[in-house]
């Protein structure tokens, strides 16, 4: 089959949602299959997932999608997988029955400890080897807080018995029928566990959450070959892989150096393209992987034409500086699950609409802390500013624009790191399709946002990455000329007058904070 007429399957595994999306050659989608995740809260703080829901969904929108395309397994030339990040699981090696729930990224429970090393002067170590902060969102201190809590896990983790992993390395184990016990570099820097120069795992860290290696998967290249790894139950070699937003900075096209994206989810995620050298912030971002093992477009003097040829470069990584904020579009959840006010998050745009303001209102919705630039594990939800005209209307509004101030914060840290001035935030995520909402951000910001006409960046970054291991794609270029943009958003205020919104968002911030840090 020739490279035009290829097929590639997206593994997209998300917080609320499993998903399957099947790519041609030039990144069309062919179709789509998704089911929800149910979502756990055992105790306040704590977020679980059940890990074989995890598995038998993604399972049924796999089969579902092909049938969709009506395209057979053997049709398929490279399955790609993204997934949520820090989310971590416990299970059997022998067996693979997990030992524990999913543990999510959103879930605090580990907070104490990192309060703890943080107490000890640990944070600059950590962040100089990983390029991360102490704090509960990173899976390895969620690992560590289990296998404190459950002594007889750590006895059998120390005997080689259990197996840890983010979630692609457990939906891997499961594709590969238990012969694949690995995890991409993307989505290892995610752990607080990998050296974030040398892309393994760092024995000073180890020793610091007290974590045996005999758990750890091995840790692989975001771009594989299609006999680096056992094939799939379905035949289809598995040949990407990356941590979803890793994936999404790919998918928008976003690879060279000062480019950045912004997925609009259960959070927000901005990440800008640094290069091949680490750039650590100093305004409390994250320094992270963003791929390894792209080809590169090299010339080779064996070819008497002089032609080019792409080779892989194993091992070889790319960063990126990353702003996480953790309620997004997970605030339109609330407000349609818990308050009732909308019955679809997709209603919010013309109800923020219908008033020309908040009315003074804000929402700080630190339903699980605040990310960055804060990192406060302890910060809670505030709403101020109501008053007896307070309407729904303006909660609503508020809870929008409560997203677009809190990723204005995170590129105003970047641009305080010093990078180079943006020129353009390329956005993507569901509720990058509210218009009002690209609107305000773009407002915010003062630069143009672009939005993509596939708003389902993740999974086409995944499926171009495994197009790029399984050869379908000849070089990373090929890839670049996918992305196609469906509307742009210009600024319609004044730098002055963003400059005053942003400081009244500041001042409900500050009733949301456990404490203020220096500099905040």
């Amino acid at each position: 089959m020739s490279a035009d007429t290829a097929y590639l399957l997206a593994i997209d595994q998300g917080t609320t949602s499993s998903r399957s999306m099947v790519f041609d050659a030039q990144g069309h989608v062919m179709a789509q299959a998704q089911k929800p995740l149910r979502q756990y809260y055992p105790q306040p703080g704590w977020v679980e997932h059940d890990p074989i829901e995890i598995w038998e969904s993604q399972q049924q929108c796999m089969v579902q999608a092909m049938a969709q395309a009506g395209l057979k397994p053997d049709q398929i030339q490279a399955i790609g997988i993204s997934n949520q990040r820090e989310t971590m699981l416990l299970w059997e090696r022998a067996s693979g029955r997990p030992v524990h729930a999913a543990i999510v990224w959103q879930d605090r429970r580990s907070s104490g400890l990192c309060q703890h090393w943080r107490e000890q002067g640990h944070e600059a170590m950590v962040q100089a080897r990983t390029g991360l902060l102490l704090d509960p969102y990173f899976s390895g201190t969620k690992l560590a807080w289990l296998l404190q809590q459950e002594p007889a896990l750590r006895s059998r983790a120390i005997k080689g018995e259990l197996c840890f992993g983010t979630i692609d390395s457990w939906l891997i184990w499961q594709l590969t029928g238990k012969r694949e016990h690995v995890i991409d570099r993307s989505n290892a820097s995610r752990t607080l566990m990998m050296n974030l120069a040398g892309g393994q795992w760092d024995d000073a860290m180890l020793d610091l959450l007290d974590v045996p290696s005999a758990v750890l998967p091995r840790i692989v290249d975001s771009v594989l070959t299609s006999d680096e790894l056992s094939p799939s139950s379905l035949g289809i070699p598995i040949t990407g892989i990356a941590g979803d937003q890793q994936a999404a900075l790919f998918g928008q096209a976003a690879i060279r150096p000062g480019m950045a994206k912004n997925t609009y989810g259960t959070g927000c995620f901005m990440l800008m393209h640094v290069g091949e050298q680490i750039r650590h912030s100093q305004h409390r971002l994250l320094s992270t992987c963003a791929w390894s093992g792209l080809p590169q477009q090299v010339s080779t003097a064996i070819n008497p034409k002089g032609e080019s040829k792409a080779l892989r470069r194993p091992g070889a990584m790319e960063y990126a500086l990353e702003g996480s904020v953790f309620v997004a579009g997970a605030a339109l959840q609330w407000l349609r699950d818990e308050l009732g006010l909308i019955d679809k998050v997709q209603d919010s745009e013309a109800i923020a609409a219908s008033v020309k303001d908040t009315s003074g209102c804000y929402l700080v919705p630190a339903f699980t802390g605040l990310g960055a630039p804060h990192w406060d594990a302890e910060a809670r939800g505030v709403l101020v500013g109501i008053t007896r005209g307070t309407n729904r209307a303006h909660l609503v509004r508020a809870a929008l624009e409560s997203i677009a101030f809190q990723s204005a914060e995170v590129l105003q840290a970047m641009n305080a790191d010093g990078l180079q001035a943006l020129r353009e935030l390329r956005v993507d995520g569901g509720a990058s399709a509210n218009n009002w909402l690209m609107q305000f951000q773009a407002d915010l910001l003062g630069v143009a946002v672009n939005r993509p006409s596939i708003l389902e960046s993740t999974a086409l970054g995944a499926a171009q990455l495994a197009g790029l291991g399984a050869g379908v794609f000849d070089n990373v270029q090929a890839c670049e000329g996918m992305r196609q943009t469906d509307r742009l958003f210009t600024p319609n205020i004044s730098s002055d007058e963003a400059h005053a919104r942003m400081g009244e968002w500041r001042k409900a911030l500050n009733r949301a904070r456990s404490s203020l840090s220096p500099g905040d």
